[in-house]
C-alpha cells in the first residue's frame, strides 16, 4: 500500500505482513484510527501513525524514511521493532516500547507515561520535555539527552550521552553507568544511586542533588554551585565550589574554592560515610 492515507480512520484493524511503500509515495496510512494491531510489517512511507488510539506493533520495522511515525496517539505498546525514522514519536500517552531498537534523532518529545525496557536507542534531544518515564536495561547514544524531563526512574542502563539531564526535574538513575560531559547541569531533585559517571564537569548548579555510593572516573570542575549531598567511592581530579551540603570523596585532587557562596563541605575520607 503506497497510496495517500491507505487505511484513514480505521477501526479494529489487524494488518498483518503489509508492506506500505511505493512510487505513489502516500502519507499518513492509518491516521485518525483506533485499536490497530500491525504485525510483521514494513513501513517506508511518512507519518503512519497520527492521532491512534490503541496501538500495538510487533516485529515490524519503520525506516529511516518513515519520518515522524507515532505523533498524538495513546495506549501504544512496541516489541521487537525497528523505529528508525526522524522525531518517532511525540506528543503521545501511555506508551510501552520493549525489546525494539529506535534510530531517531528528536525521538519522544513531550510524551507522557512512557516506559522503556530491553531497548537500544541512537537520538539527539532524546526525550525532551517528557515526564513520567520509567527505563530499565537501555543502552542510549546520543547528545542532550532527558533535557527538561520530569518524573523519571532509570535502572540498569548505559548512558553514552553529554549535556544529559539539563533543567531536568524529579530523576532517578540506579545501577547504571552516565558516560558524556556537563552531566546534569541546572537540574532539580536528580538522585544518582550505585552509578558510575564518567566525564568533564558533571553536576553544576544544581538544586537538591543526591549521589549515593557512585563511581566518579575522568571527573573535574564537580559541583560547581550546587547544592549537593554525596558519597562517592573513587577519587575525584577536582571539585569546584559546592554551594551547600556535603561531599564525601577518598581523594580530590584539587578543591577549587574562589567565590564567598562556596560552603558546601567536603569530607576526605577513604570509607564511604
Amino acid at each position: 500500500m503506497d497510496e495517500e492515507r491507505a487505511l484513514y480512520g480505521s477501526s479494529d484493524i489487524t494488518v498483518r505482513n503489509c508492506r506500505f511503500d511505493g512510487p505513489a509515495d502516500g502519507e499518513s496510512a492509518l491516521k485518525e484510527s483506533s485499536d490497530v494491531v500491525v504485525e510483521d510489517s514494513f513501513f517506508n512511507l511518512r507519518y503512519p501513525f497520527w492521532h491512534i488510539h490503541g496501538l500495538s506493533i510487533n516485529a515490524s520495522e519503520m525506516t529511516d524514511k518513515c519520518r515522524a511515525a507515532i505523533w498524538y496517539s495513546d495506549n501504544i505498546k512496541i516489541t521487537d521493532t525497528k523505529i528508525h525514522g526522524i522525531k518517532a514519536l511525540r506528543e503521545c500517552h501511555d506508551a510501552t516500547i520493549r525489546s525494539s531498537s529506535i534510530i531517531s534523532p528528536e525521538f519522544g518529545w513531550s510524551v507522557h507515561g512512557l516506559r522503556l525496557e530491553d531497548t537500544t536507542a541512537e537520538s539527539e534531544y532524546f526525550l525532551m520535555r517528557s515526564s513520567d518515564l520509567v527505563l530499565e536495561n537501555v543502552t542510549l547514544t546520543g547528545k542532550y539527552s532527558f533535557q527538561y524531563v520530569w518524573n523519571c526512574v532509570i535502572t540498569g542502563s548505559t548512558l553514552n550521552t553529554k549535556d544529559a539531564f539539563w533543567h531536568a526535574k524529579n530523576v532517578t538513575v540506579k545501577d547504571s553507568i552516565i558516560n558524556g560531559e556537563y552531566l546534569g547541569w541546572y537540574s532539580e531533585e536528580l538522585t544518582l544511586i550505585n552509578c558510575t559517571i564518567r566525564g568533564t564537569q558533571p553536576l553544576c548548579y544544581c538544586k537538591d542533588l543526591t549521589l549515593i555510593n557512585c563511581r566518579m572516573e575522568d571527573c573535574d570542575l564537580a559541583f560547581e554551585r550546587s547544592d549537593v549531598e554525596a558519597v562517592i567511592t573513587t577519587p575525584v581530579i577536582s571539585i569546584k565550589n559546592p554551594l551547600s551540603g556535603h561531599i564525601s570523596v577518598p581523594a580530590a585532587g584539587e578543591i577549587i574554592r574562589d567565590i564567598p557562596e562556596s560552603s558546601g563541605e567536603i569530607i576526605i575520607s577513604p570509607y564511604p560515610s
